[in-house]
C-alpha cells in the first residue's frame, strides 16, 4: 500500500546518459576539467565548494551551481574567451563524483548509509545496493521527501506488497535528498490454547498486526470439538489489569463482527463444545 505517491521521474532511453546530461552540478561534486592546448587545464580535478563555485588556474573563481555538464563547458569556454586567454577553447567536463545527488538509507538493511543517485534509481535498487533487508525489517517503508515548498512529505510503502506481490507502483524512483527509513520490527508472542490442532506460542512480527482469525488458522484451526462461539482473548493492559474479550469467531468470519487485532502477550483460548 502506498499512502502518498509523488510524481515519477522520466527516464531516457539510456537512463545513465540522460542523467549525466540533465544533472545539475552542486556543492561537493568532483569535476575533471580539460581544455585542449592549455597545460594548466589539462585534466584538472576540482571539487565544487559549498557556495557552488570552483577556482581554476587562469580563469579564477567561477560560479556554476545549478548548471548541467554542457552548460559548464560552454560557460568556462566563454570565460576563457572573454578574458583573452584562449581564442577557441575546446572544453570538456567529466563529473567524477555526484555528491550533491544522494539519498540516505537507515534502519533494518545490511549496509545503511548514504548512496549516490547515478541514473534512474528506484527504491529496490537502493535496497539491493545496501545488501537487502535484515530479518527484523518491519512491514512498512517510510520515504521522507522534501517538496518544492520545503515542506516534508512521508511516503508510506507496504513491504509485503512491494516484495511479495511485486506491485510496480510501489518501486518508486528516488529523488535527491530522500531519506529511506526501514524500521526494525519487534517479534512478539501470541498464545493459542484449547481446542485447536496445534496449541502453543506463535512468533509474529508486531507490524504484521495478526488478527484472531489468522492466529487460529496458524494454530491449525479448531478441532472437531472446538466451539466457534466459545473463544476468549485474555489481555494484560498497560496498567497491569487483565481484560477478557469474548469472541464469536463465526460472526467475524461471516463479516457480522469486526476482526480483532491481537497484541503482544495475548492469550487466545478456544473452549470445547460439550455436545
Amino acid at each position: 500500500m502506498l499512502m502518498i505517491l509523488s510524481a515519477g521521474l522520466v527516464s531516457a532511453d539510456r537512463p545513465q546518459d540522460g542523467f549525466i546530461r540533465e544533472y545539475r552540478i552542486g556543492p561537493k561534486d568532483l569535476l575533471e576539467i580539460k581544455v585542449q592546448e592549455v597545460p594548466e587545464l589539462a585534466g584538472l580535478g576540482v571539487r565544487v565548494s559549498e557556495d557552488g563555485s570552483i577556482t581554476l588556474p587562469l580563469a579564477g573563481n567561477i560560479a556554476l551551481a545549478g548548471m548541467t555538464k554542457d552548460e559548464v563547458e560552454k560557460f568556462i569556454a566563454r570565460v576563457l574567451i572573454e578574458r583573452n586567454l584562449v581564442k577557441n577553447p575546446q572544453v570538456s567536463v567529466f563529473i567524477k563524483e555526484y555528491q550533491s545527488q544522494v539519498v540516505s538509507l537507515i534502519g533494518a538493511v545490511t549496509k545503511p548509509g548514504i548512496y549516490q543517485l547515478v541514473g534512474r534509481v528506484t527504491l529496490l535498487d537502493i535496497i539491493s545496493q545496501a545488501g537487502g533487508f535484515k530479518e527484523n525489517a518491519a512491514n512498512e517503508i517510510f520515504v521522507l521527501r522534501e517538496g518544492k515548498s520545503e515542506a516534508a512529505a512521508t511516503i508510506r510503502i507496504d513491504l509485503e506488497d512491494l516484495t511479495v506481490n511485486g506491485n510496480p507502483k510501489l518501486n518508486i524512483p528516488l529523488q535527491p535528498g530522500d531519506v529511506i527509513n526501514i524500521p526494525a520490527d519487534e517479534v512478539i508472542s501470541i498464545f493459542v490454547f484449547g481446542a485447536v490442532r496445534n496449541p502453543g506460542a506463535l512468533q509474529v512480527k508486531k507490524s504484521a498486526r495478526i488478527n484472531i482469525v489468522q492466529a487460529v488458522a496458524q494454530a491449525g484451526g479448531l478441532t472437531e470439538s472446538g466451539k466457534y462461539s466459545g473463544i476468549t482473548i485474555k489481555r494484560t493492559l498497560k496498567d497491569g489489569r487483565e481484560e477478557n474479550l469474548k469472541v464469536n469467531l463465526m460472526d467475524i468470519i461471516r463479516g457480522k463482527k469486526p476482526n480483532i487485532v491481537l497484541l503482544k502477550g495475548d492469550v487466545v483460548f478456544v473452549r470445547e463444545s460439550i455436545w
